[in-house]
C-alpha cells in the first residue's frame, strides 16, 4: 500500500485518466506511470558512536538499492541525497560512508569492509525479494482481477524486474 500510496499522483495524459473507482484510482500510479518510487532505502548505522549514514528518504528509495552494487562493482562511488549529501565510497577493500561530502571537515565516516557491505546488500536484495513473493500471494488472495499487474508493478518498484 505505501508504495502505492507514494505513486498516487495525476499521471500525464499518455498514461490514461484516472479511474472514478476508488480501488483503481488508488493502483492508477503505481500501474501506470514508468517510472516509480518506492519509499524507504538503506540506512547505515555505527551504533558505537551513533552515526547515521543516509537517512532513507526522497533521494535513496528502495528502488534505487542498485547504486549499492556501483560503491561495490563499478564506479566505487555513489551519491544517496541531499541535504547532507551523503556519499558511499570504495576506497580499497573498505567502504567509506561519509555523512556529508560537501559539508565542512570533520563530517562523521563509517567504514566498512567490501564483504560486510556485500553481505548486506545481498541480504537486502533478498529480504526484498521475499517482500514480492509475499506481496504477490496476498494480490493474488485480495486482488485477483489485479494481481499480475499490481506484482509485475511492485517489482518495477524495487527494481526487481527481469532486465530484458
Amino acid at each position: 500500500m505505501q508504495i502505492a500510496d507514494c505513486n498516487d499522483f495525476e499521471p500525464q495524459e499518455e498514461h490514461g485518466s484516472c479511474p472514478t473507482d476508488p480501488l483503481g484510482a488508488f493502483l492508477h500510479g503505481l500501474l501506470a506511470m514508468p517510472d516509480l518510487f518506492a519509499a524507504g532505502g538503506f540506512r547505515v548505522t555505527d551504533n558505537a558512536t551513533d552515526t547515521v549514514f543516509v537517512e532513507p528518504g526522497c533521494c535513496n528509495g528502495l528502488e534505487a538499492w542498485r547504486d549499492w552494487l556501483e560503491v561495490l562493482d563499478s564506479t566505487g562511488c555513489a551519491y544517496f541525497g541531499h541535504d547532507p549529501s551523503s556519499v558511499a565510497e570504495r576506497v580499497n577493500d573498505v567502504v567509506r560512508f561519509t555523512l556529508d561530502a560537501h559539508g565542512a571537515d570533520g563530517s562523521p565516516v563509517i567504514e566498512l569492509s567490501v564483504d560486510q557491505v556485500r553481505r548486506l546488500v545481498a541480504d537486502a536484495q533478498q529480504d526484498l525479494q521475499d517482500f514480492l513473493s509475499l506481496a504477490g500471494t496476498w494480490t493474488e488472495q485480495h486482488l485477483p482481477a489485479h494481481a499480475a499487474a499490481v506484482t509485475t508493478a511492485l517489482a518495477r518498484a524495487l527494481d526487481l524486474a527481469p532486465t530484458p
